[in-house]
């Protein structure tokens, strides 16, 4: 199964996930109320409002909408509110968290905490969701938000975590581009070996329930035509599903050329905690917010579906 388009994707994970319960943290921010309000009217996922209650009810009447008293938390700042998101989340009351108008280091800081925060463990990735005119398929790109400088153990978790939420999506065996500048193994390039050592895991069962290629260039991973013309024969080659960069530079790159030169839209989550967190710019659109609210509550079926 492979999801063309975010309209596809909306509809899957509403049919599927059922209704799921989000924690806005510092609530009191208009795009975030709206993709929030968008996501309790499409049927995906219950918000919890947690910040200045003033703010947040003014914007609610300014926005001609209206919520129950009981899920606003009143937070007096930003920090409070990070740290009463991620109890709430930590208690069963939410499923997952979602950033409104505050500092990404404040949010994370309280999720991080090693006595009351969502740690579990594993590593803490970003994934981003770009749906490219004129692509035959939404793309997964990791990690351009979280790790500045993956190392082999981080990368081989970065797949991980993606290749689990397109599972979750219904893909079988998703197709991950590692990316290089080059689609040959270069000593002097650390990208390179990484790639190589990659695909040696997933060849040997030791990285699963994927198609692991690389290194492979990015007009490769997103061409048939390219790779036909320079002779490269993958079933990743012209159809990935993740692509895997080699650095946090490298991905907001590639992201934001997409958005503002391809005319892409973007949505993406933070993945690794107890539980999905909603980590967009400040200045994100409501659209791109409510997008990403909608993965985020997809892959959060992984953690209920486990409870």
């Amino acid at each position: 199964m492979v999801l063309k388009n975010f309209e596809e994707l909306t509809g899957r994970v509403r049919e599927s996930s059922g209704m799921r319960r989000v924690a806005v943290v510092a609530a009191e921010d208009e795009h975030s109320l709206e993709a929030a309000l968008r996501g309790r009217d499409a049927g995906i996922a219950e918000p919890l409002l947690v910040g200045r209650r003033p703010a947040i009810e003014a914007i609610l009447e300014r926005l001609g909408a209206s919520i129950d008293a009981a899920a606003i938390i009143d937070a007096p700042d930003e920090r409070a509110a990070a740290a009463a998101g991620v109890a709430l989340v930590a208690s069963g009351r939410a499923d997952f968290l979602m950033k409104g108008r505050l500092q990404t280091a404040d949010l994370l800081r309280a999720v991080v905490d090693k006595t009351s925060g969502l740690r579990s463990g594993g590593v803490m990735s970003h994934i981003a969701v770009d749906e490219i005119p004129g692509h035959h398929k939404l793309v997964f790109i990791s990690d351009g938000g979280m790790l500045t400088y993956p190392d082999l153990a981080q990368k081989r978790a970065i797949i991980e975590n993606a290749v689990r939420v397109l599972m979750r999506f219904g893909y079988s065996r998703p197709k991950v581009a590692v990316l290089a500048a080059v689609e040959t193994v270069n000593e002097k390039m650390s990208e390179c070996v990484d790639a190589a050592e990659l695909k040696r895991l997933n060849a040997d069962g030791w990285l699963s329930e994927c198609v692991v290629e690389g290194p492979i260039s990015y007009d490769l991973a997103m061409s048939a035509e390219a790779a036909q013309i320079k002779g490269y024969s993958s079933p990743v080659a012209g159809d990935a599903d993740i692509l895997v960069v080699p650095s946090i530079a490298a991905g907001n790159i590639l992201g934001k050329c997409l958005i503002y030169s391809a005319g892409a839209r973007m949505a993406g989550l933070v993945v690794g905690a107890a539980a999905p967190i909603v980590l967009t710019s400040r200045g994100a659109s409501a659209d791109e917010k409510f997008l990403s609210l909608v993965i985020a509550a997809a892959a959060a079926g992984q953690r209920s579906d486990a409870t």
